[in-house]
């Protein structure tokens, strides 16, 4: 199987606090860690997780409505987890699907994108 599940999903909220909540406490969700961010516009990147799904919900300065802006309020991007980079392109390629991001090697992994029909980031992660 190329694609073996989605790894995390990044949120850029309106308000953080309220979202945390409600995935917390109406979802059940727990937080499995919160690190305050000093790297503007971010203020805290916050991880839950239901099972084996993680949200990252990123609180930053003033978010802007959807646009093109990658720090918009609401769904920012998916990851998606495969076996074999370069399978996986080649696959994605033969579909004529257009790689957004050619993959790099960041040490522990390798890390590329293509984009959904809206436009929307679509993660490709292999770990090392």
């Amino acid at each position: 199987m190329i694609f073996k599940r989605v790894d995390h999903v990044e949120i850029v909220p309106r308000n953080a606090e309220k979202t945390i909540d409600f995935y917390v406490n109406v979802l059940g969700f727990r937080i499995r860690s919160r690190k305050e961010m000093k790297v503007p516009p971010m203020n805290e990147i916050v991880y839950i997780e239901l099972g084996d799904t993680v949200l990252e919900i990123i609180a930053v300065d003033e978010p802007k409505p959807k646009s093109n802006n990658p720090w918009e309020v609401g769904y920012r991007g998916i990851a998606l987890e495969v076996d074999d980079m370069a399978m996986a392109v080649d696959y994605l390629k033969g579909k004529g699907i257009a790689i957004a991001r050619e993959p790099i090697d960041l040490g522990n992994s390798f890390r590329g994108e293509i984009r959904d029909p809206d436009g929307l980031i679509i993660e490709l992660r292999q770990w090392k």
